[in-house]
């Protein structure tokens, strides 16, 4: 009797035990999880409270002279003749490093093939990769002269002499709004995407050519973050300090992953930042701040995906946009996406409610998943 009382105590010490411990798992976690929740809706609320964000601008308004000193740098690779075709749909900006080669290569043989572009879509595209210079310096000279051998065979990198940083996002900003002002405004469409993106280019192209026919203006398309709070947790990447920016939400802004703009934003958004505090270095919310200045507003578009990997199944990509997270993959993907037989999978009556079906059960999860969101099953 006495042997089982201690087995029983035993047992229910070392149950004690493990409950205090996935107790203070769960405590640490939400702890977090309540913090982000918690900024989230407070800030969303904001927005929705504030008819406008103009105190925002007021106060990150700067003279031309300060602001200068964020785009004033050489350029050491440039093209200035990369647009002389006269009618071009789409400038593509893609945000690389120099050390990624073999991304850009994946590219210009997949959705960035300029020439497959003009012969299957029979639009003009031009795809050039914005790029700093190797932070490091005793191994910048060795990736500046592989640097100089691509662009003499690929002539499509555009180079200042900024250091190629996550905190110099904003100066690449600068750069492409800078660039496209000065060598291709007359381009119809500006994106920017990253070096990691998939971009479903006849997809895209089908998209803008119905933009141009029902005469959209003000035009500014991606996944939306709106009434998005700072990150104030120091061992974020993404965190800002009340310094750089005090308010409590940021005005409403498209991830800098992947999205499309007309000419006209790129080139009032290209005004505004000759006036306004780039040191604020998330590059997207910087776009978000100078498109607030001019009062344009982003526009949801269901099949952007943002931060997230869209789910590989035919159905996702005859609507695809974008898709982000891809780095070994771009030639399969390129070429299951761009199959003729996708357009088949969802054609008919019974097509699509089999695409629907396929969609919800992809798409319309009780977890969050950081991709295209379940509405986007009924599109």
């Amino acid at each position: 009797m006495m042997v089982n009382l201690r087995r029983i105590r035993k047992r229910q010490l070392q149950q004690l035990m493990m409950t205090c411990f996935a107790l203070s798992v769960v405590m640490v976690y939400w702890e977090s999880l309540d913090y982000n929740l918690m900024s989230h809706i407070k800030s969303y609320s904001l927005r929705h409270l504030l008819p406008s964000l103009d105190y925002i601008t007021a106060n990150l308004t700067i003279s031309r002279e300060e602001a200068r000193k964020f785009s004033n740098h050489q350029y050491l690779i440039n093209h200035k003749w990369k647009c002389a075709d006269r009618d071009i749909l789409l400038l593509l900006f893609v945000k690389s490093s120099p050390e990624n080669f073999e991304r850009r290569q994946a590219i210009r043989s997949t959705w960035g093939d300029e020439t497959y572009i003009e012969r299957t879509l029979g639009v003009t595209v031009k795809v050039v990769f914005a790029l700093g210079v190797h932070p490091q310096t005793l191994e910048r000279n060795r990736f500046q002269r592989k640097l100089l051998w691509e662009d003499e065979r690929y002539q499509d990198l555009i180079q200042q002499d900024f250091l190629d940083t996550f905190h110099n996002l904003t100066v690449k900003l600068l750069m492409q709004l800078g660039w496209t002002h000065a060598f291709c405004a007359h381009a119809r469409f500006l994106m920017s995407a990253d070096d990691d993106i998939f971009v479903h280019v006849p997809n895209l192209i089908r998209y803008l050519q119905e933009v141009i026919r029902t005469g959209v203006k003000d035009f500014w398309v991606g996944k939306v973050h709106r009434g998005s709070p700072p990150i104030r947790r120091k061992d974020s990447k993404y965190y800002v300090s009340e310094e750089m920016y005090p308010w409590l939400l940021y005005p409403d802004y498209t991830p800098g992953a992947g999205y499309v703009i007309s000419s006209d934003v790129a080139s009032r958004l290209y005004q505004a930042s000759l006036n306004l505090n780039a040191s604020l270095y998330i590059d997207d919310v910087f776009m978000g701040v100078c498109a607030n200045a001019m009062g344009i507003s982003p526009q949801e578009h269901v099949f952007f995906s943002g931060e997230g990997k869209a789910p590989y199944h035919p159905c996702i990509y005859n609507q695809m946009m974008t898709s982000h997270g891809h780095v070994k993959d771009f030639h399969e993907l390129w070429r299951h996406a761009t199959d003729p037989s996708v357009e088949s999978v969802s054609s008919g009556l019974f097509g699509k409610l089999y695409c629907t079906l396929i969609k919800v059960r992809l798409l319309c999860k009780p977890i969050f998943i950081n991709t295209y969101p379940c509405k986007a099953a009924f599109f």
